[in-house]
């Protein structure tokens, strides 16, 4: 019976809050609306179904930070989904990592690696991604360059691998791989934006297929569960109990069963029509990606950017605009969309939009950018000229990112930081990836781009002050730390 159960057809989650909500139990736990009654603004906003299965950890619903039943059975049939050996779910993230050792990764990694790096006090050992001088966007890691930063830095316990990265670009994470293993190095895999590397054969490979020890995985990004919620997937090698630990010293006590439901249900239909999904995804993608290169002025870039190193695969899956060419950086082509065509695109950066094409959309949708892409050319375009080119820049690094955190700090504003060693972020949101990172050194090309990106609408997100005029730095001579300059 219990191999029957545990079939990739049946959702363990979903059943056990189905058989919650038919015992009709009368609610003296927590959370406090009660199932909606004690708010019923809420109840008519969501839904009365949303609320009756906002609840808490339960025996007939088991918990999250010690799953011996119904989640541990999701789990498993995640593990199994996606090629793994062991997965979690994730409602909030995760950060794990050894106090004091090295980590080899790219520096154009999302906020939150470095985050982690903050928490746990690793040593981050950059390999700076190659860039690509026309789109302005940061490329993938040439294998040559990490393995030389693993010969170098023998002690380094891990290597981090975008897969892919926002834009669509995969390293050779399975050369990546043996090498790091052939070290004794663990190879994680940050693959936020990977969910359809699982279950499309068309598609570049995914960390689990190619032997890799880790790897995170934002199913609501591309597979159609709830926001925030995510999948942890492990190999064979990792300590299951010690990654459960890890894991809920920063993960809530009160797990969201509504994100967790949503991870169960996605997985059930990735599982059993992924390919098909995913292939849909990608013609509809190649059918756009056509449409607004015929266009003339944007630049829909996809295969043709491999070159077997820096790039060695693309993600058909994201469609990524270059704009520059019609005189306009991608932020303002994404404002103009929103603001005039009521079209919400995922980012734009300086010189280039993304529209995330997932399992919820539409050809129709796809005609609807087009035609809009096409009047904002005709009606907005600019002598392209004095934009800005360089969208990632090499960071010059004077201290770790948790010394750099927990600093005696300064505050300055931000023209007279030059040369001194940032204490906080500065980054364009979205994607995410910081600009300047605790423990980097001010430049004056840092600071133009900042005035640049801010000028042209980006959303500057990081520091201590919301008005980004100031920025802490680390004030020099004294090495004490403490989290309040």
């Amino acid at each position: 019976m219990a191999i029957e159960y545990l079939t990739q057809d049946r959702a363990p989650i979903l059943e056990a809050l189905e058989k919650m909500k038919a015992a009709r139990l009368v609610p003296f736990d927590v959370p406090g609306h009660k199932r909606g009654r004690g708010n019923r603004e809420l109840a008519e906003f969501l839904g009365q179904d949303c609320l009756d299965v906002d609840v808490n950890s339960m025996k007939m619903l088991d918990n999250l930070c010690h799953p011996i039943s119904v989640i541990r059975d999701a789990e498993k049939l995640a593990a199994e989904a996606f090629g793994a050996a062991n997965s979690f779910f994730m409602v909030g993230g995760t950060t794990s990592s050894v106090p004091g050792e090295k980590i080899i990764l790219p520096r154009n990694v999302h906020r939150s690696a470095i985050n982690a790096l903050i928490l746990c006090g690793a040593t981050p050992v950059y390999v700076n991604p190659q860039v690509d001088e026309r789109l302005g966007i940061s490329l993938g890691m040439k294998t040559s360059e990490v393995i030389a930063a693993m010969e170098k830095n023998p002690e380094a316990k891990a290597v981090l691998v975008n897969n892919p990265t926002y834009y669509g670009i995969c390293s050779d994470i399975e050369s990546l791989t043996k090498a790091a293993h052939a070290r004794g190095m663990k190879l994680l895999a940050d693959e936020a934006h990977g969910t359809q590397l699982y279950f499309s054969s068309k598609l570049p490979k995914s960390a689990m297929s190619v032997g890799a020890d880790m790897a995170a995985v934002s199913v609501h990004k591309s597979g159609g569960s709830l926001t925030q919620s995510s999948i942890l997937l492990t190999g064979e090698n990792i300590n299951t109990g010690y990654v459960h630990q890890i894991i809920n010293l920063t993960q809530s006590t009160s797990a969201s069963y509504l994100l967790m439901s949503s991870l169960d249900i996605s997985r059930r239909n990735l599982a059993l029509h992924g390919e098909e999904i995913f292939n849909g995804v990608i013609d509809l993608v190649e059918y756009a990606r056509d449409e607004i290169n015929s266009l003339g002025g944007y630049y829909a870039y996809g295969r043709e950017l491999i070159d077997g190193d820096a790039v060695f695969d693309f993600d058909i899956t994201k469609l990524s605009i270059y704009t520059r060419t019609i005189g306009l950086a991608g932020i303002e082509v994404y404002d103009i969309l929103r603001d005039d065509y009521d079209i919400q695109m995922e980012l734009g950066d300086i010189a280039n939009i993304l529209a995330y094409i997932s399992i919820g959309d539409r050809k129709k949708d796809i005609e609807r950018l087009v035609s809009a892409l096409a009047d904002i050319k005709r009606n907005y375009r600019k002598d392209p000229s004095k934009l800005l080119k360089m969208e990632y820049i090499d960071p010059i690094v004077d201290a770790t990112p948790k010394e750099a955190f927990y600093a005696k700090k300064k505050s300055l504003p931000l023209e007279e930081t030059i040369g001194e060693t940032a204490a906080e972020f500065l980054m364009c949101y979205p994607p995410g990836i910081p600009v300047l990172a605790p423990g980097e050194r001010v430049t004056r090309e840092i600071l133009d781009y900042i005035r640049y990106a801010k000028r042209k609408g980006c959303q500057i997100t990081g520091p201590e002050d919301m008005t980004i005029r100031r920025l802490q730095v680390i004030r020099k001579g004294n090495s004490d730390f403490y989290t309040n300059p």
